[in-house]
Order: structure tokens, then C-alpha cells, then sequence
């Protein structure tokens, strides 16, 4: 019989909280100990979460803290019952609770013999449980994103749309429905790519699809690429301790970690001291692209060991996501990182409309940032200065075209830089 505890373990006013398991087997106890994504107070967890209170405040507090360690506590025991108590160890306890904030999509189970639809929305679903390749999750949320954007456009024409209704028409009607929902051109641009992928495997399956296919494609708008400079990074490492909260503090060895690591947060986020090795002296992270599955081995920059080493080899504790959107921005305008750059960023349409899009107009920097940025600031930092071929393979790119298209690099730009070794 297993049992899980909760433990506020760290010194800190806010922490997540620490997952306990405790079993049985064969006359020896177990324990073993990981991480949740749950953060409390210090002040609640020591003071509140026990008592009986007649403060509503509190009560509510309460409640909504045991339902969600009550979930937690459940998954992890119906998991440790249905597996062979020999794999349980540290690792697959901490990977059972991860399992928990980001399980995958599950596909659905199809006929093989299943017809072969021709309407375009139905056809979303064959794509994904019919790809050759097991489709990522990161793929399958970007496809139905796309596809319940084109359930509401096929609602507002009051018509079904079929594969072979993709044309020349259809594109200029799907860009006035989208410029009418105030979607950005460059989001308009990368749906409109989805849909005509999704036309051509339809095609390469013997359904009909419309003969101007080939040729429908928006002018490209060229993205905006925000960036942290290297004279950024400085700041960002300058500031005063005594200006920065714990959780900005971690956010911001978070901030530089990625600036020197490139890579996405869905990977960052997972780094921990069991992914170094050292090899003739020199310190390696290696793990696999959660994006890519790709078996991935950095060297590790000077920088990162320098924060490695201040944490006693660890790396700053995972946040979520928002929050460490959240917690960047305010590190770096705290580092005076606001000059003006041209740039987008969400802004609600209208007062209390609960609808967002993007603006593109001047920003200050500081509020552009967001987790991608240390990615794109160590492609373009290191352009020039580390061979390409050796960027990619951090970066993981597909090809070199699609890196250099990533840090904004055109044909023009490459001329330029081929009169430096003119000279």
C-alpha cells in the first residue's frame, strides 16, 4: 500500500511543493521524493492549511489546495499501481508527476479501412491519425488550433467547405474573415500554409482538390525578431541582488541560461544537473528536444556553468510558463531594457472582450520579451561568430534556410557579410 505526502521543503516565502512516496515491498520501505508545480506560501502551508477557519478567504484557500494535491495524490497512485514496482525509482516519479501538467494528445483509434473524407475540417482529423509520422504534440495543437479557426469561419458563411472549394476565392474570403476578427497578416499567412499542407496530403491521397492550389500563397510578411544584444545580457546580469525577489532572481538565471543555451522553454524548463556529463574536462548537457525528439548535446558555455556553480550545480527550479513570461519582463525592465523597437504583442480588441490580438506597433523592449527570446538571441548573437552548421546543431533546425529565415537573414544581408572576408 503506497502513500503520498505533500512537504513545504524550501526557505523561500513561495515554493512548489515537494511530493513524498512512500511503499512497502517485500519488507523494505521505500521513499522517494519529487517536485510538483504547485505553488503555495510559506505563510499558508505552515499557518492555514491545517486549521479549521471561519475566514471565507481561507476556507476557499483550502479547498481549492486539496482538490488539486487530491488529483496529484491520485494520479500518482493509480500510476504506481498499474506498473511493476522494480521501474520505480526518483526519475519515474518525478516523470509520472510531469506526466501529470503535460500528458500527450492520445490519438484517436481509426479503421485503416476508414473512407477517406472530403470536407476540409473532417480531413484535420484524418491527417493527424493518419500521418506517417507520429505526429508531436506540439503539431497536433498547432493543427487544431488552425482547424477550430475554420470551424467558426465556415459557421460565419453558413456553408460547408470542401478540399476541392480551396482556391483563389476561398483564400480572399478567409483573409477578409480573419482581418475581420482582427488576426495579424503573419497569423493569417502561417493558418492559410496549414490548410493548403492539409490540401496537398488530401491530394496525395486521390482526393480532388482545386486546380489553383499550387499557386495559393500570401505575400510573406517578414516577423519582427526581438532579441536580447549581448550588451542586454550584461545588464540583465548587473542587476543588484537586493533589486530582485527570489522568484525574479530565478527568473532571471532562468533569462540568462536560455540566452546561452537556445533552447525552447517546453526543454529548459526540464534541465537538471542529471543531463550533465563531463567528458575530457568539458561540460555537456544532453537530453531530447521534447518539440523534435531529437537526441540533443550542448556544449556548455562559460556562463551557464558560472550560474551552475553559484546554485551549487543546479539549475534555477522550474515555473510555469505564464509566470516566467511574467517574471522576465519585469527583469528586464528592471535592467533599463527599454528602448523602443518596433514589434507585436497581445492586446485585448476591446475593453472586457476577453479577445486578444496581436499588435504590431513601438514597444519598449522589455514588454516584447517572452520565453522564446533567449532561442532567437543565441542564434543571432553567435551568427558570425560560431559556424552555422554548429548553431544548427543546437538550435535544431531543419535545414539552413529555416535558421537563417529564423534570425531574419535575406540574400541581401548574406551578400553584405561576404565583403568581410574580402578584405
Amino acid at each position: 500500500m503506497a502513500t503520498v505526502n505533500f512537504l513545504y521543503r524550501s526557505t523561500k516565502e513561495k515554493a512548489n511543493l515537494h511530493l513524498r512516496l512512500l511503499y512497502r515491498l517485500n519488507d523494505t520501505d521505500f521513499v522517494f521524493g519529487a517536485n510538483t508545480k504547485y505553488e503555495v506560501s510559506k505563510m499558508y502551508w505552515n499557518k492555514q492549511h491545517k486549521i479549521k477557519s471561519k475566514d471565507i478567504l481561507v476556507s476557499n484557500k483550502q479547498t481549492e489546495v486539496n482538490n488539486e494535491l487530491n488529483k496529484i495524490e491520485n494520479h500518482i497512485l493509480n500510476t504506481f499501481n498499474s506498473v511493476n514496482p522494480d521501474v520505480i525509482n526518483k526519475d519515474w516519479l518525478q516523470s509520472t508527476i510531469d506526466y501529470y501538467y503535460s500528458p500527450p494528445i492520445e490519438l484517436e483509434i481509426v479503421d485503416p479501412a476508414e473512407p477517406i473524407p472530403t470536407e476540409l475540417l473532417t480531413y484535420f482529423d484524418y491527417y493527424i491519425n493518419h500521418k506517417d509520422n507520429y505526429p508531436s504534440e506540439v503539431l497536433i495543437r498547432k493543427i487544431k488550433v488552425v482547424q477550430r479557426k475554420l470551424q467558426r469561419f465556415e459557421t460565419f458563411r453558413e456553408k460547408t467547405i470542401f478540399i476541392k472549394d480551396v482556391n483563389k476565392n476561398f483564400k480572399l474570403e478567409f483573409s477578409d474573415y480573419c482581418e475581420s476578427q482582427k488576426y495579424s497578416r503573419i497569423t493569417t499567412q502561417r493558418d492559410f500554409a496549414e490548410v493548403k499542407t492539409i490540401c496537398l496530403d488530401a491530394r496525395s491521397k486521390g482526393i480532388e482538390t482545386g486546380l489553383e492550389l499550387d499557386k495559393l500563397s500570401f505575400p510573406r510578411e517578414k516577423a519582427t525578431n526581438i532579441y536580447l544584444t549581448f550588451d542586454d545580457i550584461q545588464k540583465i546580469e548587473n542587476i543588484a541582488p537586493e533589486k530582485l525577489t527570489e522568484s525574479l532572481n530565478n527568473a532571471k538565471d532562468w533569462l540568462i541560461l536560455s540566452t546561452y543555451l537556445g533552447q525552447r522553454i517546453s526543454d529548459f524548463m526540464r534541465f537538471d544537473k542529471s543531463m550533465i556529463r563531463v567528458e575530457d574536462g568539458e561540460s555537456f548537457l544532453e537530453f531530447t528536444q521534447k518539440k523534435t525528439k531529437k537526441l540533443t548535446t550542448i556544449a556548455m558555455h562559460p556562463k551557464v556553468l558560472q550560474i551552475l556553480k553559484k546554485r551549487n550545480g543546479n539549475f534555477p527550479y522550474p515555473i510555469s510558463d505564464q509566470k516566467y513570461n511574467d517574471y522576465i519582463k519585469v527583469v528586464c525592465e528592471i535592467a533599463e531594457i527599454t528602448d523602443l523597437v518596433f514589434g507585436s504583442k497581445k492586446i485585448e480588441t476591446s475593453e472586457n472582450s476577453g479577445m486578444y490580438r496581436k499588435v504590431s506597433k513601438v514597444y519598449r523592449k522589455c514588454d516584447l520579451v517572452s520565453s522564446h527570446i533567449g532561442r532567437r538571441s543565441l542564434a543571432t548573437n553567435f551568427y558570425g561568430i560560431i559556424p552555422t552548421s554548429l548553431l544548427i546543431n543546437i538550435t535544431n533546425h531543419s535545414s539552413e534556410k529555416e535558421f537563417l529565415g529564423y534570425i531574419g537573414k535575406s540574400n541581401k544581408d548574406l551578400a553584405k557579410e561576404t565583403f568581410k572576408y574580402y578584405k
